[in-house]
């Protein structure tokens, strides 16, 4: 990531198109290193989940922002972004790669379930919280990934109780889980493995998900 991460720090002072025209060449250079990455990334992930990507070019954001509604018209971001989708109905959620200097972060889980999805989470939790505390409050889990994270409510969801004991998960509007490296091992040779491992950390929160948005409220299957 040597490649990416000067060019990454180059772009931040440089955010322009005259420069970014300029150095074209190290950009080209960093996007190929994230596409090998995200190449990577996919075969290892393979080996132990089902991921949808059929290639790490097609997994990668684009570096050019949007900035049609945006104050800040600067025209790059300063970071890369991938996405690997987990392949099938029943397994649900996704994996997030971003890469900054300094602010390297894996994340993982449910950005933005869609409204049908959100319903059914809650109903499940409202129902019994007891596998997703189990999760969420291992050792381990706590250890690497810290708490359950995602835009909230104030209060209670329309038409749960907003004195339900398990209100203060009920809450959640997103629910994801993130992890940050630090500069030395992102530069390692051996990255990708390091960010397959902490993606696989994942699995406990994702199996818990894909299982309660696949079944109903009796446990029987819905897809």
């Amino acid at each position: 990531m040597k490649t990416t991460y000067q060019f990454l720090k180059k772009l931040e002072s440089n955010n322009n198109r005259e420069w970014f025209t300029e150095h074209k060449d190290q950009y080209e250079a960093s996007h190929h290193e994230i596409i090998t990455l995200a190449d990577q990334l996919i075969e290892n992930m393979n080996q132990r989940d089902h991921i949808e990507n059929v290639s790490g070019k097609k997994s990668v954001f684009r570096i050019y922002r949007d900035v049609r509604f945006s104050k800040d018209k600067t025209p790059y971001k300063t970071h890369w972004g991938l996405f690997l989708k987990r392949a099938t109905e029943a397994l649900r959620g996704g994996y997030y790669l971003h890469i900054e200097p300094k602010n390297t972060v894996v994340a993982g889980g449910f950005w933005s379930p869609n409204k049908d999805d959100l319903l059914h989470i809650r109903k499940q939790i409202a129902q019994d919280a007891a596998p997703l505390r189990k999760v969420l409050n291992s050792k381990k889990f706590k250890g690497f990934f810290g708490e359950l994270q995602g835009e909230q409510l104030k209060t209670a969801p329309k038409g749960f109780d907003k004195e339900h004991p398990d209100v203060d998960l009920l809450r959640y509007k997103q629910l994801y889980i993130t992890h940050k490296f630090d500069d030395k091992e992102v530069l390692d040779p051996n990255f990708h493995q390091t960010v397959s491992n902490a993606w696989l950390e994942m699995r406990p929160f994702f199996n818990y998900m894909s299982d309660i948005l696949t079944t109903d409220l009796n446990g029987e299957s819905i897809i």
